[in-house]
């Protein structure tokens, strides 16, 4: 799943008429990157949710059949925050394990390592910390994802999660953050530290930095 529903208020004027996913980075809309990735991965059943011109980016990616995908969407009026996004979309995941990744994240990780279903409820990819978020958010622990434990490493928006993760939840808007904390505290979430490239585009100034690093890559 690629989880797509935000406003990007901070990419404002940006976001005006195009939805972030759409935002070109080196030529490529953002959400592009990822659909290429996964699918060379071999995973090629994907779903995106969508709210904020939500009809534009159905138009512009159909069905995924030119990237040998099969795409399908959850849309959701109004965006229903990561949790409540996920948890619209269950019933199109299916019974087992599934990836989720951050429609507004560039990144070269390889997603195939993560073809296995996670050891507990999730399985968190984790990176160093970017200047705009120097705290963190987990600690990792002999492959364990701990909530208090310092020093932390950044949650990169990729992740591996059991439907149990959304037991008891209800239909709404919610954040995926608290479930992962109590999770957490559970001993219920594996993960790694992934130290390659990855990149929070979260605002104009930072998507034209991925632009320009990836135009000189070539």
């Amino acid at each position: 799943m690629i989880l797509a529903a935000g406003r990007g208020e901070r990419m404002r004027p940006l976001t005006d008429h195009t939805p972030k996913p759409l935002l070109e980075v080196a030529g490529k809309p953002l959400i592009v990157y990822h659909i290429e990735r996964l699918v060379g991965a071999g995973l090629r059943d994907i779903v995106i949710n969508h709210a904020h011109l939500g009809d534009r980016l159905e138009q512009a990616l159909g069905d995924g059949d030119r990237w040998g995908a099969r795409i399908l969407y959850s849309a959701e009026g109004t965006a229903l925050d990561t949790g409540g996004g996920i948890h619209r979309a269950l019933p199109l995941l299916g019974d087992g394990p599934f990836l989720v990744v951050n429609g507004d994240i560039w990144t070269d990780y390889p997603f195939e390592r993560l073809a296995d279903g996670p050891a507990g409820l999730a399985h968190l990819v984790l990176v160093d910390n970017p200047p705009q978020h120097p705290d963190g958010d987990f600690a990792l622990v002999d492959g364990r994802v701990l909530p208090e434990t310092t020093p932390r490493l950044t949650f990169s928006g990729i992740g591996v999660y059991q439907a149990g993760l959304f037991a008891g939840c209800r239909p709404g808007k919610f954040s995926l953050a608290p479930l992962l904390r109590q999770a957490a505290r559970d001993r219920q979430v594996a993960g790694e530290h992934y130290r390659g490239r990855w990149f929070d585009v979260g605002t104009p100034e930072r998507l034209r930095e991925v632009s320009e690093l990836l135009s000189v890559d070539g």
